[in-house]
């Protein structure tokens, strides 16, 4: 799989770009400030409909401007593809596939995968669990897009619950018990299902992580991970009947797959609390070494690889693992400074004042 082509109208700082990839590796160099993590930004939106960054449509959209429009040429194998979108701060995106409206995000999902490299994959080993959730569920989406349903129903389902739970101003009369009960079935339905794949794919992964920390750690370092959930125990729907009276009083939802968490230990020990930042970095990269090979081995199909900036936040000798560790698929990498040995650009786009030459 690869970009061959990528047009940006109004993208974040980019009013026009209409740049060729290359089928290899593309270095994209400019100072800081330029927008080249925007271009990144940009080939990653068309693969989930979304920013891997978590900003809103309006965040992306040129000061000035009415929509951000998106264009990729994709090819694999055989196949030619066209992906295209208006992104919108107000209403629905618009996003086609060889021309053909796509409604559900889910018809989206699969044409394009990319794997992103990034400084923020730190705080998916160091930050909170929203960040180790979100790592889980979007390798459960480019595994297959039907897991996508499982966390936008859970958004939907608990969204209706805790608009419930607010409305109650904390009193558990009758008429909120009995919708409870219904919002609480749907619940413990499309939770334990997102849960259950949730671990599945960990059990997965958690081999190839270990694979892969070796090698970009150079050591014999043991990694274990775990999901955390406090209602496996007694089940979904009988953990919220439990907890369903400090629900009412709180007002929201305190118990669920929304609220589970990956826990990582490196030689018996949490990762987020006793290991250097080296280390964390050496696990968040593992991390998305094994997430890239799973994909491949579960779909066939090799995403293309997105590089932020990655090298200038590693030591040498991390630097040269994830060199030799990279999949041999197409790479975009972006860099403000000197490029690592050992890799290869067969183009290479400069960025001087938003614009690229």
């Amino acid at each position: 799989m690869s970009v061959d082509r990528l047009w940006l109208t109004d993208f974040r700082n980019h009013a026009s770009v209409d740049v060729a990839l290359d089928p290899g590796v593309t270095l994209v160099v400019g100072s800081n400030g330029q927008g080249k993590t925007n271009l990144i930004e940009a080939i990653a939106w068309l693969a989930r409909g979304s920013s891997f960054r978590g900003s809103p449509n309006e965040a992306l959209i040129r000061y000035g401007a009415d929509q951000a429009v998106v264009r990729a040429e994709v090819t694999e194998g055989e196949r030619t593809i066209l992906l295209e979108a208006e992104i919108t701060s107000a209403g629905r995106n618009r996003i086609l596939v060889n021309s053909n409206r796509v409604h559900r995000m889910r018809d989206l999902l699969g044409h394009f995968r990319t794997t992103v490299f990034g400084p923020e994959d730190l705080g998916v080993v160091k930050g909170g669990p929203d960040g180790r959730r979100r790592w889980l569920d979007d390798l459960l989406a480019d595994v297959h897009p039907r897991n996508h349903m499982l966390s936008t129903d859970l958004d939907r389902i608990l969204r209706q619950r805790n608009a419930l739970l607010k409305q109650a101003r904390g009193r558990l009369t009758d008429d909120v018990a009995m919708t409870l009960d219904v919002w609480d079935a749907k619940l413990g339905e499309v939770g334990g299902n997102l849960a259950a794949a949730r671990r599945e794919i960990l059990g997965a992964l958690e081999p190839l992580v270990g694979d892969f920390l070796e090698g970009v750690s150079g050591g014999t370092s043991r990694i274990s991970m775990a999901y955390s959930d406090q209602w496996s125990a007694e089940g979904l729907v009988e953990s919220l009947r439990c907890a369903r009276g400090d629900d009412v009083r709180r007002g929201i939802s305190t118990v669920g797959p929304h609220r589970d968490d990956v826990m990582i230990h490196v030689d018996g020990l949490p990762t987020r609390t006793h290991s250097s930042q080296g280390e964390q970095r050496s696990v968040a990269l593992a991390m998305r070494l094994a997430g890239h090979r799973l994909v491949v081995n579960r779909t066939g199909t090799d995403p293309v690889v997105l590089l932020d900036d990655v090298f200038s936040e590693l030591d040498d000798d991390r630097v040269r693992a994830l060199v030799e560790l990279l999949p041999a698929t197409q790479s975009v990498i972006t860099t403000a400074g000197t490029v690592p040995d050992g890799v290869e650009a067969g183009t290479i786009l400069r960025l001087t004042g938003g614009v690229f030459s």
